[in-house]
């Protein structure tokens, strides 16, 4: 099996949530609609909405690589900067 998981952990900046919301809409919609080999990407926001998990499945290396790929210009927006900062997870192996 060649599926890949990971979880993104991204913090919204004090002010930056209708922004961040933005851009994380933008995200659902390329995935919706471009993506060809994402399984899951499901995202869930704290209590307090100053953090979101994001749980990604790919069914491959190549359909990773699409995803990344039309995120395009949106990536470059998650990257840290002053609307989020994101660090990535990997889960443990079993």
């Amino acid at each position: 099996m060649n599926e890949l998981q990971g979880i993104a952990r991204l913090t919204i900046h004090h002010g930056k949530l209708e922004e961040f919301k933005r851009l994380a809409a933008k995200c659902m919609e390329s995935v919706r609609t471009k993506d060809t080999g994402t399984l899951q990407y499901d995202w869930f926001f704290s209590s307090d909405y100053a953090e979101c998990l994001i749980y990604e499945r790919y069914r491959d290396s190549e359909a990773l690589l699409e995803h990344i790929a039309n995120l395009g210009a949106i990536a470059a927006l998650l990257r840290p900067a002053p609307a989020l900062a994101r660090s990535a997870e990997r889960p443990a192996r079993s």
